[in-house]
Protein backbone atom coordinates (compact mmCIF):
# COMPACT_ATOMS: atom_id res chain seq x y z
CA UNK A 1 0.00 0.00 0.00
CA UNK A 2 1.34 3.45 -1.07
CA UNK A 3 2.07 6.00 1.88
CA UNK A 4 1.86 9.05 1.98
CA UNK A 5 5.05 11.33 2.62
CA UNK A 6 5.04 13.27 6.07
CA UNK A 7 7.59 15.92 5.52
CA UNK A 8 6.02 19.27 6.16
CA UNK A 9 5.55 20.84 2.12
CA UNK A 10 7.99 23.90 1.71
CA UNK A 11 6.47 27.56 0.83
CA UNK A 12 5.47 27.77 -2.84
CA UNK A 13 8.22 29.81 -4.66
CA UNK A 14 6.20 32.82 -5.06
CA UNK A 15 7.73 36.21 -4.99
CA UNK A 16 7.07 39.14 -2.53
CA UNK A 17 3.10 40.93 -3.33
CA UNK A 18 2.54 38.73 -5.63
CA UNK A 19 -0.70 36.43 -5.27
CA UNK A 20 -0.27 32.03 -5.53
CA UNK A 21 -2.13 30.70 -8.02
CA UNK A 22 -3.29 26.80 -8.62
CA UNK A 23 -0.44 26.30 -11.24
CA UNK A 24 2.48 24.38 -10.21
CA UNK A 25 4.33 24.60 -13.67
CA UNK A 26 3.64 26.93 -17.06
CA UNK A 27 4.74 27.04 -20.06
CA UNK A 28 4.26 30.05 -22.10
CA UNK A 29 5.10 30.69 -25.37
CA UNK A 30 8.22 28.48 -25.59
CA UNK A 31 10.53 28.70 -28.82
CA UNK A 32 13.72 26.21 -29.07
CA UNK A 33 16.20 24.35 -31.24
CA UNK A 34 19.58 23.19 -31.57
CA UNK A 35 22.79 24.63 -33.23
CA UNK A 36 23.63 22.01 -35.67
CA UNK A 37 26.95 22.93 -37.33
CA UNK A 38 26.75 25.83 -39.15
CA UNK A 39 22.67 26.17 -38.55
CA UNK A 40 20.10 25.67 -36.57
CA UNK A 41 17.32 22.82 -36.01
CA UNK A 42 14.13 24.04 -34.37
CA UNK A 43 12.25 21.72 -32.23
CA UNK A 44 9.29 23.77 -30.58
CA UNK A 45 7.14 26.42 -31.56
CA UNK A 46 5.05 28.55 -29.40
CA UNK A 47 4.42 25.84 -26.66
CA UNK A 48 2.04 26.62 -23.78
CA UNK A 49 1.20 24.38 -21.22
CA UNK A 50 -0.08 24.48 -17.62
CA UNK A 51 -0.09 21.93 -15.00
CA UNK A 52 -1.87 23.07 -11.97
CA UNK A 53 -1.14 21.25 -8.22
CA UNK A 54 -2.19 17.87 -7.71
CA UNK A 55 -2.51 17.25 -11.47
CA UNK A 56 -1.65 14.76 -13.54
CA UNK A 57 -0.51 15.58 -17.69
CA UNK A 58 0.71 13.22 -20.07
CA UNK A 59 2.08 13.68 -23.72
CA UNK A 60 2.27 11.55 -26.15
CA UNK A 61 3.62 11.64 -29.93
CA UNK A 62 6.32 10.32 -32.43
CA UNK A 63 9.68 10.08 -31.82
CA UNK A 64 12.00 13.52 -32.32
CA UNK A 65 8.28 15.83 -31.32
CA UNK A 66 10.49 17.69 -29.00
CA UNK A 67 8.67 16.06 -26.06
CA UNK A 68 11.92 15.25 -24.24
CA UNK A 69 13.07 18.75 -24.80
CA UNK A 70 9.92 20.00 -23.35
CA UNK A 71 10.63 18.33 -20.73
CA UNK A 72 14.09 19.00 -20.19
CA UNK A 73 12.97 23.01 -20.16
CA UNK A 74 10.54 22.63 -18.00
CA UNK A 75 12.95 21.07 -15.13
CA UNK A 76 14.84 24.09 -15.85
CA UNK A 77 18.00 21.89 -17.47
CA UNK A 78 17.75 23.75 -20.34
CA UNK A 79 16.91 27.30 -21.00
CA UNK A 80 14.43 28.30 -24.19
CA UNK A 81 15.68 30.66 -26.85
CA UNK A 82 12.27 32.68 -26.21
CA UNK A 83 9.26 32.46 -23.70
CA UNK A 84 8.91 31.70 -20.11
CA UNK A 85 9.29 28.45 -17.67
CA UNK A 86 7.18 29.24 -14.50
CA UNK A 87 7.70 26.91 -11.22
CA UNK A 88 5.05 27.92 -8.51
CA UNK A 89 4.67 31.38 -9.80
CA UNK A 90 9.14 31.83 -10.60
CA UNK A 91 10.19 32.22 -13.72
CA UNK A 92 12.89 29.43 -14.28
CA UNK A 93 13.87 31.18 -17.82
CA UNK A 94 15.27 34.28 -15.74
CA UNK A 95 17.29 32.26 -13.48
CA UNK A 96 21.29 31.48 -14.44
CA UNK A 97 22.42 27.84 -13.91
CA UNK A 98 23.40 28.07 -10.49
CA UNK A 99 19.54 29.45 -9.58
CA UNK A 100 17.79 27.03 -11.89
CA UNK A 101 20.00 23.73 -10.68
CA UNK A 102 18.86 24.83 -6.74
CA UNK A 103 15.20 24.93 -7.96
CA UNK A 104 15.57 21.59 -9.51
CA UNK A 105 17.54 19.96 -6.06
CA UNK A 106 14.84 21.70 -4.04
CA UNK A 107 11.57 21.57 -5.92
CA UNK A 108 11.25 18.99 -8.67
CA UNK A 109 11.96 15.34 -8.97
CA UNK A 110 13.33 13.77 -12.29
CA UNK A 111 12.08 9.86 -13.28
CA UNK A 112 13.92 8.70 -16.23
CA UNK A 113 13.84 6.02 -18.76
CA UNK A 114 17.37 5.05 -18.27
CA UNK A 115 17.22 5.38 -14.23
CA UNK A 116 20.57 6.84 -13.60
CA UNK A 117 21.28 5.08 -10.36
CA UNK A 118 25.05 5.72 -9.21
CA UNK A 119 26.59 2.27 -9.45
CA UNK A 120 28.63 2.58 -6.58
CA UNK A 121 26.47 3.69 -4.37
CA UNK A 122 23.52 1.08 -2.87
CA UNK A 123 19.76 1.64 -3.00
CA UNK A 124 19.15 3.21 -0.01
CA UNK A 125 22.17 5.80 -0.95
CA UNK A 126 20.93 5.94 -4.09
CA UNK A 127 17.40 7.15 -3.32
CA UNK A 128 18.92 9.55 -0.47
CA UNK A 129 21.31 11.58 -3.06
CA UNK A 130 19.40 14.69 -3.41
CA UNK A 131 18.59 15.00 0.52
CA UNK A 132 23.18 15.10 0.79
CA UNK A 133 22.95 17.60 -2.37
CA UNK A 134 20.64 19.73 -0.36
CA UNK A 135 22.97 19.43 2.88
CA UNK A 136 21.27 17.10 4.92
CA UNK A 137 23.23 14.97 6.96
CA UNK A 138 24.22 11.27 5.84
CA UNK A 139 21.92 9.66 8.95
CA UNK A 140 19.13 12.05 8.35
CA UNK A 141 18.84 11.66 4.37
CA UNK A 142 18.73 7.53 4.83
CA UNK A 143 15.72 8.13 7.99
CA UNK A 144 13.82 10.20 5.25
CA UNK A 145 15.03 7.72 2.52
CA UNK A 146 13.83 4.57 4.49
CA UNK A 147 9.85 4.96 4.26
CA UNK A 148 10.02 5.85 0.64
CA UNK A 149 11.82 2.55 -0.15
CA UNK A 150 9.01 0.65 2.08
CA UNK A 151 6.05 2.75 0.43
CA UNK A 152 7.73 1.14 -3.37
CA UNK A 153 8.64 -2.12 -1.88
CA UNK A 154 12.45 -1.91 -1.88
CA UNK A 155 12.48 -1.78 2.21
CA UNK A 156 14.72 -5.55 1.68
CA UNK A 157 16.97 -4.33 -1.35
CA UNK A 158 18.02 -1.25 0.45
CA UNK A 159 21.78 -2.15 1.15
CA UNK A 160 22.23 -3.84 -2.64
CA UNK A 161 23.89 -2.24 -5.48
CA UNK A 162 21.95 -1.29 -8.56
CA UNK A 163 23.19 -4.24 -10.47
CA UNK A 164 21.62 -6.30 -8.60
CA UNK A 165 18.38 -5.18 -8.76
CA UNK A 166 15.87 -5.92 -11.89
CA UNK A 167 14.66 -3.10 -14.23
CA UNK A 168 11.26 -3.18 -12.19
CA UNK A 169 13.28 -2.66 -9.10
CA UNK A 170 15.96 -0.36 -10.38
CA UNK A 171 12.81 2.30 -11.61
CA UNK A 172 11.05 2.06 -8.30
CA UNK A 173 14.03 3.46 -6.83
CA UNK A 174 14.02 5.66 -9.26
CA UNK A 175 10.68 6.61 -8.08
CA UNK A 176 11.69 7.17 -4.48
CA UNK A 177 15.08 8.99 -5.40
CA UNK A 178 12.49 11.31 -7.69
CA UNK A 179 9.58 11.74 -4.39
CA UNK A 180 12.61 11.99 -1.76
CA UNK A 181 12.91 15.18 -1.36
CA UNK A 182 9.56 16.37 -1.15
CA UNK A 183 9.13 18.14 -5.01
CA UNK A 184 6.53 20.42 -5.92
CA UNK A 185 6.55 19.10 -9.22
CA UNK A 186 7.39 15.57 -11.08
CA UNK A 187 8.67 15.15 -14.69
CA UNK A 188 8.91 11.73 -15.76
CA UNK A 189 10.48 10.73 -19.02
CA UNK A 190 9.38 7.53 -20.87
CA UNK A 191 9.33 5.81 -17.09
CA UNK A 192 8.74 2.21 -18.38
CA UNK A 193 10.03 2.46 -21.54
CA UNK A 194 12.88 0.08 -20.59
CA UNK A 195 9.90 -2.68 -18.65
CA UNK A 196 7.98 -5.21 -19.44
CA UNK A 197 3.80 -4.72 -20.26
CA UNK A 198 3.15 -6.15 -16.62
CA UNK A 199 5.89 -4.11 -14.27
CA UNK A 200 5.46 -1.29 -16.59
CA UNK A 201 1.50 -1.24 -15.54
CA UNK A 202 2.27 -1.94 -11.92
CA UNK A 203 4.77 0.70 -12.11
CA UNK A 204 2.84 3.66 -13.44
CA UNK A 205 -0.15 2.90 -11.12
CA UNK A 206 2.89 3.38 -7.88
CA UNK A 207 4.22 6.47 -9.61
CA UNK A 208 0.82 8.26 -10.35
CA UNK A 209 -0.87 6.70 -6.89
CA UNK A 210 2.25 8.38 -5.23
CA UNK A 211 2.02 11.51 -6.96
CA UNK A 212 -1.62 12.25 -6.24
CA UNK A 213 -1.72 11.20 -2.77
CA UNK A 214 1.42 13.41 -2.53
CA UNK A 215 -0.74 16.46 -3.98
CA UNK A 216 1.57 17.71 -6.42
CA UNK A 217 1.62 17.64 -10.02
CA UNK A 218 3.13 16.06 -12.62
CA UNK A 219 3.91 15.81 -16.43
CA UNK A 220 4.30 12.65 -18.07
CA UNK A 221 6.09 11.65 -21.26
CA UNK A 222 5.53 8.86 -22.90
CA UNK A 223 4.78 6.53 -26.34
CA UNK A 224 2.17 4.38 -24.93
CA UNK A 225 -1.33 5.28 -24.89
CA UNK A 226 -2.19 2.78 -21.73
CA UNK A 227 0.40 4.90 -19.50
CA UNK A 228 -0.66 7.93 -20.65
CA UNK A 229 -4.22 6.85 -19.87
CA UNK A 230 -3.59 7.26 -16.32
CA UNK A 231 -3.24 10.50 -16.88
CA UNK A 232 -5.68 13.70 -16.12
CA UNK A 233 -4.70 15.12 -19.43
CA UNK A 234 -2.92 13.79 -22.50
CA UNK A 235 -1.77 16.61 -25.15
CA UNK A 236 0.04 14.92 -28.59
CA UNK A 237 3.39 16.79 -29.00
CA UNK A 238 3.45 16.75 -33.43
CA UNK A 239 6.26 19.36 -35.53
CA UNK A 240 7.11 20.58 -32.17
CA UNK A 241 3.85 22.06 -30.58
CA UNK A 242 0.84 20.77 -28.50
CA UNK A 243 -2.61 19.96 -29.51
Amino acid sequence: MVTTATTPRRRPLVAKGETPTTAMLELRDIHHSYELGAGTLPILHGVDLRVDRGEVVAIVGRSGSGKSTLLHLAGGLNAPDRGDVLLDGTSLSSMGARGRAIARRQRIGFVFQAFHLLPGLDVIENVAMPLLLNGESRQRAKERARPLLIAVGLDRRADHLPSELSGGELQRAAIARALVADPALVLADEPTGNLDSATAEDIIHLLVSRVRDAGVAMLLVTHDPSIAARADRVLTMADGQLA
